[in-house]
């Protein structure tokens, strides 16, 4: 398996007020395909690792790797393209932009990469929302469809550029137990059918327990895995 992600001895430091070891050397890899979830008290260091590990926190010791390429000391514009061509972002709240309709939303990321036409990309968004079951919403206003159908949307929007991972945040954290049950059976989909690593922080046991792997966070280590 080809490896996509790999974290060498990541150590993070909040300096202020006072000086605290927050991640205390992380190491680990993700293949494709992998479908890892990452657990913990709160407080632990989860959401800060995946900061990191989304280059979105560049202020860390160690490296960090993205398809066998090195993405620490990389410049603020280097690995914003990075994170747009390459990973896909799902969130505990989706994002959406309220005004733009469902179709805009999934195309943003693919307007703003600009390495396809404006017809390739409306044509890419429909079939990812197709993919996900909420393409009958595509002209709708992001903010008349329900809760569940916008992490959906959102997901679809993670897919357009084709990532080579997508790091979500408490994802199903604002949904009911039927709409997180649709929500981990399509990540369950993209990993096994389209082969895409999914790496998923969150506080949901049942979720985390299906998932293939999972990480476990204590005091900014990782105790299990």
């Amino acid at each position: 398996m080809k490896e996509v992600l790999r974290a060498d001895k990541i150590n993070k430091y909040f300096r202020d007020p006072v000086l605290f070891h927050v991640l205390k050397d992380i190491s680990f890899s993700i293949q494709e395909g992998d479908f890892v979830s990452i657990m913990g008290k709160s407080g632990c260091g989860k959401s800060t690792l995946l900061y990191i590990l989304s280059t979105m926190d560049t202020d860390y010791e160690g490296e960090l790797y993205l398809q066998g390429e090195k993405l620490s000391g990389k410049s603020g514009k280097e690995l914003s393209y990075v994170r747009n061509a390459h990973i896909g972002f799902v969130f505990q709240f989706h994002y959406l932009l309220p005004e733009f309709s469902v179709l805009e939303n999934v195309m943003l990321p693919a307007k703003k990469l600009g390495k396809k036409s404006l017809q390739e990309i409306e044509d890419d968004a429909m079939a990812k929302l197709k993919l996900l079951g909420v393409d009958k919403h595509a002209l709708k206003k992001a903010s008349r469809v329900s809760g569940g159908e916008k992490q959906r949307i959102a997901i679809a929007r993670a897919l357009i550029n084709e990532p080579a991972i997508i790091m979500c945040d408490e994802p199903t954290g604002n949904l009911d137990s039927k709409n997180s049950s649709i929500v981990f059976d399509l990540f369950d989909e993209l990993s096994t059918e389209k082969n895409i690593a999914l790496l998923v922080v969150t506080h949901d046991e049942d979720f985390a327990q299906k998932t293939h792997k999972i990480i476990t966070m204590e005091d900014g280590r990782i105790v299990s895995s």
